[in-house]
């Protein structure tokens, strides 16, 4: 059965574009725009996630013209150790602080890389951790945890 699909692969991520950046632009309706010069909180949500859609409409299109790989077989492993440490830090942010939750991050999406190095991931994981809390915690003054309730904060 020929679908037309010729790039089977374009095609399947073309399509979670554009379900991604649809989901993003009916979000973000709920929220004043503005202008591009006064804007609202939902006026860069609504920007990427159109964005988002305009990329996965060309690469449907792309899909469907030019030839290409089929799709491969899913690695499962790679989408646990890069979805699962998002979803932990989110969990770790209010609870464990900062100084816990990105480095747990970076170790555990560090190491879905056919190419991790302890040396190199630990490096980068004090480089990021002390960057991220000088920068979003000391110097913008975001008003995350260093840390968390676990250790009596």
């Amino acid at each position: 059965m020929n679908t037309g699909i010729r790039n089977p692969a374009d095609f399947w991520a073309g399509l979670i574009y554009i379900a991604f950046g649809t989901t993003g632009i009916v979000a973000a309706q709920d929220y004043g725009l503005g202008t591009a010069l006064r804007m609202g909180p939902g006026y860069f949500p609504m920007l990427l996630a159109g964005l988002l859609t305009t990329l996965g409409i060309i690469s449907v299109l792309r899909g469907l013209r030019v030839q290409g790989d089929a799709v491969t077989r899913l690695n499962i492993r790679g989408i646990i150790l890069i979805a699962g440490p998002i979803m932990l830090f989110a969990f770790l942010i209010r609870t464990a602080g900062l100084l816990i939750a990105l480095p747990v991050l970076i170790f555990c999406s560090a190491y879905a890389s056919a190419h991790f190095n302890l040396l190199r991931t630990t490096l980068l994981t004090v480089g990021l951790t002390a960057f991220c809390s000088l920068v979003f915690v000391k110097g913008l003054g975001i008003p995350l945890p260093l840390l968390g309730t676990w250790f009596g904060n």
